[in-house]
């Protein structure tokens, strides 16, 4: 075999299917969020219409301060494993915080909320005997991936269906141990589980429940716990997992459990006890970051408004996108070499990141601009957004929609 011509060749697919990524090289501005310079091909500033630092929480001041007195008092990094080269204090801080932000007794650190769904679940779903892991059909890559390690029995149920949920669960014996994961608020599509009822379900058919709330925390709820804290249903999940890395600016993953379920995951996950530690400076900024959010909710209207107005704007000049009760605006384009050349005129001429969203990370055929408006965003730039993506549509014929069937 030519290793080099297979390599080459699988990418050259990748290219002519316009599937082929290509990372913008962004220094955003401290302070200045959404702005960043582009050191690409053209250097130019340009405003970052797609990142999932959702209330721009990265430039913090609050933020900022926290990591660099973390980086004068203890150094760089955690030293290794928190199994050989101790916890660190920070650590133990923000565990404490992000238990105390769910209402649960403990809460466990991963390095990203790929790895804590990937350890969590691989290491719950092995463990117990005979457990049977029932996932909603559009569940994130890191939740499948740690389904698939754990080797249990896996049964997939259909997007939000709670009827065909029941179906699955009503055909297993009442005592076998079964574990429902699902997310709150799905990343691509935006729309929200109907949590409610997968608790009641949960609880009929003797079932543990997993909610992956990554693009929900620090974004809903009176203290930012989540859809779950909004809807007044922390108590009734049995592991809420979540993220530093989105809406609280920083980095890292997590989960928030009862004392025992976290110690057991602490104990026996790999993706926990082979890893270094965040740095203390990282989970210091999460600390405060954390902080700030459950009793400020400034940044939250901020938000919502922003969202509000981006949607209505769009909707009133016809630009196909998904209505949903998130946050997540995905614009649909439904080809990847046209979704490639949109994201790529409007970042050459209008200065406009906007990163296009393909196949994997959604089906063929449903290729879109993922945009996720900011408090930070300013009037100005909500402008110039609608107006490029209204001359674009226009330049290129694509399809509008009337305002009634956004």
């Amino acid at each position: 075999m030519n290793y080099h011509n297979f390599f080459e060749a699988a990418l050259s697919r990748l290219q002519e299917e316009g599937n082929y990524r290509v990372f913008a090289d962004l220094e955003r501005h401290r302070g200045a969020f959404p702005q960043a310079t582009n050191h690409g091909d053209k250097t130019r500033d340009v405003t970052i219409w797609c990142s999932n630092d959702y209330l721009g929480m990265g430039q913090h001041p609050d933020v900022i301060a926290a990591m660099h007195d973390a980086l004068d008092q203890v150094g760089a990094g955690a030293g290794g494993t928190r199994n050989i080269s101790g916890t660190t204090h920070n650590h133990v801080l923000l565990e404490a915080e992000l238990a105390d932000l769910h209402g649960k007794e403990a809460a466990l650190l991963f390095t990203s909320g790929y790895v804590s769904n990937w350890a969590a679940l691989g290491t719950l779903a092995s463990k117990m005997p005979d457990c049977l892991v029932l996932s909603d059909a559009l569940n994130h890559a890191s939740m499948i991936e740690g389904i698939r390690h754990s080797k249990a029995e896996r049964q997939i149920w259909r997007h939000n269906d709670v009827a065909h949920l029941e179906e699955l669960l009503a055909a297993q014996p009442l005592d076998r141990p079964k574990l429902i994961a699902f997310e709150s608020v799905y990343s691509m599509d935006g729309d929200i589980s109907p949590m409610a009822e997968i608790c009641d379900l949960a609880e009929k058919y003797n079932a543990m429940t997993y909610l992956d709330e990554v693009h929900a925390v620090g974004l809903y709820g009176p203290r930012g716990g989540g859809i779950a804290e909004r809807e007044g249903l922390m108590h009734r999940i049995d592991v809420i997992e979540g993220t530093l890395g989105k809406a609280f600016g920083v980095m890292g993953g997590y989960i928030a459990a009862s004392a025992a379920i976290c110690d057991f995951v602490r104990s026996f996950a790999s993706g926990f006890i082979f890893t270094t530690a965040l740095p203390p400076a990282i989970a210091a900024g999460a600390t405060a970051s954390i902080k700030h959010l459950k009793t400020s909710q400034a940044e939250r209207d901020a938000h919502q408004a922003k969202v509000a107005d981006v949607r209505a704007r769009l909707a009133a000049i016809g630009i196909p996108h998904i209505d949903n009760p998130s946050h997540i605006i995905p614009v649909m384009v439904g080809d990847p070499v046209k979704c490639k050349y949109l994201s790529d005129i409007l970042m050459a001429d209008y200065g406009i990141y906007i990163q296009p969203i393909n196949y994997p990370t959604v089906p063929k055929g449903t290729e879109r601009l993922r945009i996720t408006p900011s408090p930070v965003h300013s009037q100005a730039d909500i402008a110039h957004l609608v107006s490029a993506l209204e001359t674009l549509w226009a330049q290129c014929q694509l399809a509008r929609m009337p305002m009634a069937a956004q």
